[in-house]
């Protein structure tokens, strides 16, 4: 299906993505869409034709774990709901811990690379099998953007994508964004991974803007694209024509005119790009898949539960540092998800930092350092607030009971006190065992 040029829809841009010239499609991230009530910009969107694509964050099918039903019914409700041609994920793990490792669980807020690994890839293969499965329509797999990679991995991303692909027939969202964002952090070439990627399974490209410091680049969504983002794009549009070419900002949302700007600069790079000669791939040594579907065996879901707990542990946690990972990379990873967090939870709950002022991120990050999200972000909100009452803060008497109330209106009971204090301690101890 040829879905043209598109954007992600956020509330914060609705008008002006309604409002873009030459906007073919939208993607829209599938769990911020209530199937009982559709925004009333995509219903505006979809009466003029639009397509809207639901794009999940949460699935985390390269998890050890099978995907949870209840997740996949949310995710096929919203494809129907939209009359979506296709619905996207990652390949990515999202939480670890649980029974599997009889271990409290972990989230992680964020998209986690898989070990590029036989066993990884074995689990993977059926997570995706059963997702196809459950979904009414076609699905497609992003490929992340990483700070750290895994020891002792067998596989290159090309390779692993492409093995993937044999194996269950799901199409690829290529992210050229998260390309160069591995190329600068982990050295991987763009353009070897896009020689060895089947590009014929793209269903659609993703576009997004970072930023580099200390010679680690951020995919932060928050930023322009840069100059070598599109070069990238212009790779991977020498070897394909891909179906839909699509710009994503989660963040620091621009004008609409310089959105427009930037989407002239991707129709300008993929106009150049068409008019080179289209050079074969070269040939590439794959790796031979394996014939047939076969089902991982539990101690293969085991051995890959225990390494992803130990790395979220260590980066949400402070557990210790697995063995092989780069540790200061991991400290980079690590501060990255606070940051995340503390971000996050300050859009849904924007009392907190009104309360606390300008010490809510230093608190909010002392916070995160050792406590992991038990739930979603409004959940992290109301524990992080909890934490700072049972430690008799905010120091200012007022600011405290302006924290009080906000808690008692949402959690619905009396502040915490020294009970919470020591059920807490103990949750703590084990999540660090």
């Amino acid at each position: 299906m040829k879905l043209g040029i598109g954007i992600g829809w956020r509330p914060e841009i609705a008008d002006a993505v309604e409002a873009l010239p030459g906007i073919d499609w939208v993607e829209a991230v599938a769990e911020n869409i209530c199937t009982g009530h559709l925004p009333d910009s995509l219903v505006r969107l979809r009466e003029r034709g639009v397509t809207v694509v639901p794009h999940g964050v949460s699935l985390g099918l390269g998890g050890a774990d099978r995907p949870d039903p209840g997740r996949l019914a949310d995710l096929a409700a919203r494809a129907e709901l939209l009359s979506a041609p296709l619905v996207t994920e990652h390949i990515a793990f999202v939480r670890a811990g649980g029974p599997r490792v009889s271990s409290p669980g972990l989230e992680a807020g964020h998209l986690l690379p898989v070990p590029r690994t036989r066993d990884a890839l074995d689990v993977l293969c059926e997570n995706v099998r059963i997702a196809q499965d459950s979904l009414p329509v076609p699905l497609a797999l992003e490929n992340i953007a990483a700070l750290i990679s895994w020891p002792g991995e067998e596989l290159t991303e090309g390779q692993f994508l492409a093995e993937l692909v044999e194996r269950t027939g799901v199409r690829l969202l290529i992210d050229v964004a998260n390309l160069h964002t591995n190329h600068v952090n982990l050295g991987e070439d763009p353009a070897i991974a896009l020689d060895e990627l089947p590009v014929e399974a793209i269903a659609y490209v993703h576009v997004a803007g970072g930023v580099e410091k200390d010679g680690v680049w951020h995919d932060t969504h928050a930023h322009p694209v840069t100059g070598p983002v599109l070069d990238v794009l212009a790779e991977l549009r020498s070897r394909v024509d891909p179906p839909g070419v699509l710009l994503e900002r989660d963040d620091d949302f621009p004008p609409a005119a310089e959105l427009a700007g930037e989407l002239d600069m991707i129709r300008a790079t993929l106009d150049g790009a068409s008019g080179d000669a289209k050079r074969p791939a070269p040939r590439v040594a794959r790796p031979s898949a394996r014939p047939g579907a076969p089902t991982p065996p539990d101690a293969t879901r085991d051995r890959l539960a225990v390494d992803q707990t130990a790395l979220l542990s260590a980066l949400v946690a402070g557990g210790p540092a697995p063995r092989g990972f780069d540790r200061e990379r991991l400290g980079v990873q690590s501060r990255a998800l606070a940051a995340k967090r503390a971000g996050v939870v300050a859009r849904v709950a924007p009392e907190l930092p009104e309360i606390l002022g300008s010490g809510y991120r230093d608190a909010f990050l002392s916070y995160a350092g050792s406590r992991p999200m038990s739930g979603g972000y409004r959940r992290d909100a109301l524990d992080f607030a909890e934490q700072l009452l049972i430690a008799g803060r905010p120091a200012d008497a007022a600011a405290r009971r302006r924290l009080t109330h906000w808690w008692q209106d949402r959690a619905g009971a009396h502040p915490p006190r020294r009970t919470t204090r020591l059920v807490r301690a103990a949750r703590a101890a084990l999540i660090g065992r």
